[in-house]
């Protein structure tokens, strides 16, 4: 019998493959910049070539890119699945915002659950000190930055998953999301008793998820959005009746001239 021989990886294969696994993971995050070689080469103890080398590799892959003088960065758009075009065109239509809150039951529901369940005291951390900077962005009646808070909690929720499928495609609806989010808020705002009813269901994902309490995290998140989709459609309708009452008062002085 004839063994095939085996062959020992290169070192910037391994190299490569290591750095591919902390972007896929999400340890490196798009736009972050990587250490100098001189310090990589010392971190994988191994020659700088090496890290040269395996950097080129994910270059040719468009996961790294290099800005001339200024160092190494992972690639800023490596998430964004939706053009700009195609943001426009879905957040013009009023019906397909409703859609989007149907969508975040299922993902938002799964990332708070699986946060619950696998998420360590770092991971809760994070999560606490997103929520704290939504609060600040809501005292502040800055509903631009609190989309944004609320979008990088949702991140960093959905990092504490711990299941990388399911950051990506978070990551990838970013824009679209937040730009939900943010034309929500425009609506939801009207009512102090809305705004507060929101915040309160906000803070019970925040305690079911770092309490470990991952059936409680899912059902507050479905709580959450269910009573934002309600809501919603109820001021939908209180803006058409309103149109309808306008419409009619202006008939009447239309008659009267």
């Amino acid at each position: 019998m004839t063994y095939k021989r085996i062959r020992q990886p290169k070192l910037c294969d391994a190299i490569e493959q290591e750095l591919e696994c902390l972007i896929v993971e999400g340890t490196l995050s798009p736009g972050q910049q990587l250490p100098p070689e001189r310090e990589l080469a010392k971190q994988f103890d191994v020659s700088r070539p090496s890290v040269r080398e395996a950097i080129q590799r994910l270059e040719a892959k468009h996961l790294l890119t290099r800005r001339q003088g200024g160092g190494t960065f992972v690639t800023e758009n490596l998430w964004k699945g939706f053009s700009d075009p195609l943001l426009d065109l879905l957040a013009a239509h009023p019906e397909t915002q409703l859609d989007l809150v149907e969508a975040r039951h299922a993902l938002e529901g799964l990332a708070a659950y699986y946060a619950a369940l696998r998420g360590n005291d770092d991971d809760f951390d994070r999560i606490k000190d997103c929520h704290v900077r939504i609060q600040q962005a809501q005292q502040q009646g800055d509903l631009a930055a609190e989309a944004t808070a609320v979008m990088q909690c949702l991140i960093a929720v959905t990092e504490s998953a711990h299941n990388v499928v399911l950051l990506h495609i978070i990551r990838s609806l970013a824009p679209l999301l937040e730009q939900n989010v943010l034309q929500n808020f425009e609506h939801l705002n009207r009512h102090q008793e809305v705004v507060n009813k929101v915040s309160k269901h906000r803070a019970n994902i925040v305690e079911a998820i770092v309490s470990k309490q991952p059936e409680k995290a899912r059902e507050a998140s479905h709580a959450h959005l269910a009573y934002i989709e309600e809501t919603l459609l109820d001021l939908s309708r209180e803006d058409s009746r309103r149109q309808r009452s306008l419409r009619r008062i202006q008939q009447r002085k239309d008659g009267l001239d």
